[in-house]
């Protein structure tokens, strides 16, 4: 079956969106192949968090809308850092992790006079999930690592489960989990068989890693919107910023910084990328050092909420501006790998690259330049395809 990609039809932060954009890509599948659609698994952005009531809906305003994962919370990192003090290196003590996230909501909502309401903390793919159920208690673990969840020891890290808002966090499933079928009133909408099993299903970039089915000694860089870096390790790595998944048995490790393709279209349009790349010899340097960050803050290779963005100066010629930009991708990209080798990953031999930016094979050659290392292009593994992977592991054998 052919893959189909689809905008957000509202702002990324509004997450009625997120089910209206679900609900228009389904319906981009013929009604014929919908009918045999047997399971179903969503993957989301993990940093992505709501709040929402028991039933799922939302609040009405500005407290009705998401965090998005590349929100850092600065004003409550030392929070969030004394609640999981016990496990200093969890991914929830970072001011760019949902935990800290996650109190900016909570005193959102209390400022505005609904702290009362009993609130459900959601990432994107739990509260999507929730909707396909019609029971939204449910979350899944990948998604919730830099909410506080502790893989290791499979429970709340710290002293988040003693908090008094700690009925708002979700109770957690391993990935691949089968939850059940989809509501009645999510089937219809979809069109989809109300047999069909839902999924637990993981992160966008762990998605986009089951599709790759990587070899040792490869590691899968995802240039989508943001920049997000995983790799097999024998054993589990802990960091500011840093996440460590358990996908199929194995250890995955990985980061994500905030800066990715997203930041180049801040610029340019798609046709404009596409022609200005064309024009540049990947051979030679720009010259330029910039850091393309979409706003102050980064999350990975660094933790720095206040880390600002380079993006001057801008010369004359577009295509030696955006080789500048794409060559100080590649950079982020080189400190991320050797990050997760200095934190105890194995040296990574060969990059494969999934997401849109994989079709652009002039930043190709320049990471791979920077990166000394091959490097390859696979555009056609795409997380949708991952979880294709992943909720054909709940239908029976042919």
């Amino acid at each position: 079956m052919a893959e189909e990609a689809s905008p957000y039809p509202n702002c990324f932060e509004d997450p009625d969106g997120w089910r209206r954009g679900l609900v228009a890509l389904v319906h981009r599948v013929s009604s014929e192949q919908r009918a045999q659609v047997g399971a179903i698994a969503l993957d989301g952005t993990s940093g992505t968090l709501l709040l929402c009531r028991a039933d799922g809906s939302l609040a009405d305003g500005p407290l009705g809308l998401a965090l998005p994962y590349s929100l850092a919370c600065p004003e409550h990192a030392e929070a969030a850092a004394a609640l999981v003090a016990q496990a200093p290196n969890s991914p929830a003590a970072s001011a760019s992790g949902s935990l800290a996230r996650s109190l900016r909501l909570l005193a959102d909502a209390t400022a505005a006079g609904c702290g009362a309401t009993p609130w459900l903390l959601r990432h994107q793919a739990d509260w999507l999930m929730g909707w396909l159920l019609a029971d939204w208690r449910w979350g899944e673990e990948g998604n919730n690592l830099r909410l506080g969840w502790d893989l290791q020891q499979q429970r709340w890290a710290g002293e988040i489960a003693q908090q008094p808002w700690a009925g708002s966090l979700p109770q957690i499933v391993a990935s691949g989990e089968v939850l059940g079928p989809l509501a009645p009133a999510a089937a219809q909408a979809l069109g989809l068989p109300p047999s069909c099993q839902v999924v637990a299903g993981s992160t966008d970039a762990n998605a986009a890693v089951l599709a790759a089915d990587p070899q040792p000694g490869d590691g899968i860089t995802v240039l989508g919107t943001t920049l997000v870096l995983k790799q097999f390790c024998p054993l589990p790595i802990q960091g500011p910023g840093i996440s460590c998944h358990r996908v199929g048995g194995r250890w995955l490790v990985g980061g994500a910084s905030n800066a990715g393709a997203g930041v180049l279209r801040q610029f340019f349009t798609d046709g404009q990328l596409a022609e200005l790349s064309r024009q540049i010899d990947p051979r030679q340097a720009s010259g330029l050092a910039l850091r393309p960050l979409p706003s102050r803050g980064e999350r990975f290779p660094v933790d720095d909420p206040q880390l600002a963005p380079v993006l001057e100066p801008r010369p004359v010629s577009d295509s030696l501006y955006l080789q500048g930009l794409l060559e100080g991708l590649a950079a982020i990209e080189q400190a991320g790998w050797r990050r997760l080798e200095a934190l105890g990953a194995p040296p990574v031999e060969r990059v494969i690259s999934l997401g849109g930016g994989a079709r652009n094979p002039q930043w190709r050659a320049i990471r791979q330049r920077q990166l000394g290392v091959p490097v390859l292009n696979r555009p056609q593994l795409s997380a949708a395809l991952g979880m294709a992977r992943l909720a054909a592991t709940a239908l029976p054998p042919p």
